[in-house]
């Protein structure tokens, strides 16, 4: 099953998505919370790694969907930190499915960079398997120069993990501003609308630092019987309810950059220290894919 799929609109789903993009903005950045897999797989009375595997299929769908209605950018939530504690079996289980999926990615890296799309897994990866990290490193490195449409995969991730990861901060150049630039998901803008399937209304430390401008969106829908209606009313729910936010947003980011122009943000320093974090994680994925 391929990172994107040949998915095939109806003339009704062509019409709808249509009138959508022409009647409201279309959310810049959507992140989605894939909950349901496990329950999917026993109301079909299916292994629970081949529910995973379903739940993969339809994030090859949901690709399709967000590259032709114009999101630019794509954030999963694969596999938490919180995970580790399940049967061995299932997080073998998991890995293997990932194993699979991120060697079938180095295979179409051809129709990645087509479709102009760079993957980027964002989460505390040396906590994996050393082979996994291998595929990862080699997977983020081989999309790098793709800029069309961003998918962040998180994985090994939780958003305390994500918080406490830089500790080497000088104390007085500490703020608000810098932590979040510290963050995995620096180079991206906060997710717009952020979409969490199964019927649970949490968050599940799912990127708690950058949700506070979102619109969030809960269905009852398992994970992989989410169709492209459901997809389509999530959007629309986006453009109903994001005019509430305008304000907020807009003073979120005066607010923001008043933090940095009070404090040493802009300094030589902590600029050069930013440069550094970048720095030392590309090398961390090329001496990863090199092992």
């Amino acid at each position: 099953m391929s990172w994107v799929s040949d998915y095939k609109y109806t003339w009704t789903e062509r019409i709808a998505m249509r009138t959508l993009r022409a009647c409201g903005h279309i959310p810049h950045h959507v992140a989605f919370v894939m909950d349901g897999n496990r329950r999917f797989a026993r109301s079909q009375q299916i292994d629970k790694i081949e529910g995973h595997s379903r739940g993969f299929e339809k994030l090859a769908d949901c690709l399709r969907w967000c590259l032709d209605v114009g999101v630019r950018e794509v954030t999963t939530f694969a596999f938490s930190i919180e995970n580790f504690k399940r049967s061995n079996e299932e997080v073998e289980g998991l890995f293997n499915l990932a194993r699979e999926k991120f060697a079938r990615l180095l295979e179409e890296t051809a129709r990645l960079d087509e479709h102009g799309i760079r993957i980027r897994v964002i989460g505390n990866i040396e906590l994996l398997p050393l082979d996994l990290q291998k595929l990862v490193a080699s997977a983020m490195l081989s999309t790098e120069r793709n800029d069309k449409l961003f998918l962040n995969v998180a994985f090994a991730y939780t958003s305390r993990d994500e918080i406490t990861q830089r500790q080497d901060l000088a104390g007085e150049d500490i703020s608000e501003r810098l932590l979040e630039e510290c963050l995995y998901t620096r180079h991206s803008p906060p997710p717009d609308l952020v979409f969490r399937t199964s019927g649970e209304t949490r968050l599940s430390d799912f990127m708690m630092w950058q949700l506070s401008t979102s619109v969030l969106y809960f269905s009852n829908v398992l994970w992989p019987q989410i169709t492209f209606w459901h997809f389509l009313a999530s959007i629309l729910a986006y453009q109903r309810d994001r005019w509430q936010l305008d304000d907020f947003r807009r003073a979120e980011r005066m607010q923001s950059y008043q933090l940095a122009k009070a404090t040493d943000f802009y300094s030589e320093r902590v600029q050069k220290f930013l440069t550094t974090i970048d720095e030392d994680r590309r090398k961390l994925l090329v001496r990863l894919a090199a092992n």
